[in-house]
């Protein structure tokens, strides 16, 4: 089952739309992201590790707020979980949990 508001209706032009846009610029956000962790994983200095780390924060909140406003105007939709896939999921994962060497910090 689909999650999702109403969507917004927009014209169905060759040029590019809101949606276009707002899409585009929160693909751009999500990669930013995504590049700022690896940095971040692997940065050695501290006050520039500071400084990426106050980036990534603005670029993480504003990829939220595109996302808000996608899934606002109905043009995001996401897929209800199923009961069922997430029990298998979490039964998987304590499976995982059990080999951690410190397993006892997970409890």
């Amino acid at each position: 089952m689909k999650v999702q508001n109403t969507e917004t209706q927009i014209p169905k032009t060759p040029q590019m739309n809101d949606r276009d846009f707002i899409n585009d610029m929160l693909s751009t956000e999500k990669y930013m992201t995504d590049s700022y962790c690896t940095f971040l994983n692997e940065a050695s200095h501290q006050h520039l590790y500071d400084e990426i780390l106050h980036m990534f924060t603005e670029t993480q909140n504003c990829q939220r707020e595109l996302y808000n406003l996608m899934f606002k105007k109905g043009w995001y939709a996401l897929e209800q979980a199923d009961q069922q896939k997430l029990q298998q999921s979490y039964q998987q994962f304590q499976g995982y949990a059990s080999q951690f060497p410190y397993n006892n910090m997970m409890q």
